[in-house]
């Protein structure tokens, strides 16, 4: 008997409970698809193609050591898939498919027209939660309804967590050979555009987990914030590629931190937080998917009257607004693939706000520029900043630049080494507008407010 794994955004071995399951007392063969027309239309970075398909080929090589072989689909269309899954598994003699869910509208739409075409044909289709912490939709209140709280939604699912086991017992075991090969997967696509200071595979990823727990995380509190100091975990694009898995990355912690997850280091309960908001962005867009169809989760927000302006929009993807700080994180971004998670907020509030443009603009702008862009938390971060989203901040809480700069870069590092035409300004200068800034930061400010207040007129 054989069943088919059908990789998606979990491209790992361990700790992968579709694969495992797929292993288990029958043959597994491995499927992945490749559909650079959809990519292209969902925003995916190139970088962040490049370093998906040498994490593909790392996975390839994991596999071929269990004889396990990975099998490659090529579609111009997400539509055509569920006839190609079809004939493959007709053509190799396979009774069942195994995969992790992912969350979108397009995403899920597309695993209901798989489901729907095997089940015509007989054959078994088994999906597993392995995407996030515990399985999509479960997170209920009181009222068995989803959460739109964050705070509320964390209480719950720490509760969930705390009997949850955490142990890895998904060993994948080493097959007899099934007489196939894998397929051709050495040349790379999108290789002008990669980045090799990340290396690809599981191995490189634990690599980079091992380096934060060893010191960084018990600082992490203090130093996420701060730009000009590698602070941060780094482990995002492996995230976002399932080169690890997040139930791995919670564990990890949960063993440094002596099984707590509400006392304990200040640092690695920081840390665990933010996957805990990872999780609540993944769990709303599963429950409110209209925020993946180009939607605001705050209907009525979809009445601003947000401003067409070209060129402002250009200056902000090119880090000329003439606002130091954002124009530092926007250059980040552009040179590396990259930017940390303060600048996300700073930048992103600077352009739903003080210049008033559609935040959908922003959100696609990131996906097609980060190496680790992640559809739901992405848009979850981008209608937070945007006050569209659900437990957004709040319309009249705007961010002042030049105050976050000030905060978070006292000394001006960062925006020295991003904006080498300010570097002779001394410590306070360098945080202020410059003379050819596009907006007026008080006035602009009062705008976004009466925006929002329009609204309820």
């Amino acid at each position: 008997m054989r069943s088919l794994m059908w990789f998606r955004s979990d491209l790992r071995i361990h700790d992968n409970e579709a694969l495992y399951k797929a292993t288990q007392n029958q043959q597994a063969i491995a499927l992945f698809i490749i559909a650079h027309e959809d990519w292209q239309k969902h925003h995916d970075a190139k970088l962040k193609l490049a370093f998906m398909w040498r994490n593909l080929q790392a996975l390839q090589k994991a596999l071929d050591h269990k004889n396990i072989p990975l099998k490659i689909i090529e579609v111009d269309s997400w539509a055509q898939i569920p006839e190609r899954i079809n004939q493959l598994m007709l053509d190799h003699q396979i009774s069942s498919l195994y995969f992790n869910h992912e969350v979108g509208i397009n995403e899920v739409e597309r695993d209901r027209a798989v489901y729907r075409q095997l089940k015509k044909s007989g054959f078994k289709i088994n999906h597993c939660h392995d995407k996030t912490l515990v399985k999509l939709g479960s997170i209920l209140n009181g009222d068995n309804n989803p959460y739109k709280v964050f705070t509320a939604f964390k209480k719950r699912l720490i509760e969930v967590l705390a009997h949850q086991p955490f142990e890895n017992d998904c060993e994948i075991p080493v097959q007899a050979p099934t007489g196939l090969t894998s397929d051709d997967i050495q040349v790379n696509p999108y290789q002008a555009f990669d980045d090799l200071a990340y290396q690809a595979g599981e191995d490189a990823a634990f690599g980079v987990l091992q380096d934060f727990l060893k010191e960084d995380i018990f600082h992490y509190h203090n130093h996420r914030d701060m730009p000009a100091i590698d602070g941060t975990s780094r482990l995002s694009p492996y995230l976002t590629q399932g080169v690890v898995s997040v139930k791995a990355l919670l564990r990890e912690a949960l063993i440094l931190n002596e099984g707590h997850f509400k006392t304990g280091d200040e640092g690695i309960l920081t840390w665990m937080n933010e996957l805990y908001w990872r999780e609540f962005y993944y769990h709303i867009m599963w429950n409110f998917p209209n925020v993946s169809k180009n939607r605001a989760f705050q209907e009525k927000t979809e009445k601003i009257q947000w401003r067409d302006n070209e060129a402002d929009f250009d200056a902000w993807k090119n880090g000329k607004t003439g606002v130091p700080i954002v124009d530092a994180f926007m250059r980040q971004l552009k040179a590396t693939g990259w930017m940390h998670n303060r600048g996300r907020m700073i930048t992103a509030m600077f352009l739903t706000k003080n210049l008033l443009i559609d935040w959908r603009k922003g959100e696609a702008w990131f996906m097609q520029n980060l190496i680790d862009g992640d559809f739901a938390a992405n848009n979850g971060g981008w209608q937070w900043s945007a006050s569209t989203g659900t437990d957004a901040v709040p319309y009249f809480r705007i961010f002042n630049p030049v105050t976050q700069s000030e905060r978070f870069d006292p000394k001006g590092d960062f925006i020295r080494q991003w904006c080498p035409e300010l570097s002779h300004l001394n410590h306070q200068q360098i945080h202020k507008v410059q003379k050819n800034v596009i907006v007026d930061l008080k006035s602009s400010r009062v705008r976004a407010i009466e925006a929002f207040k329009r609204l309820s007129e």
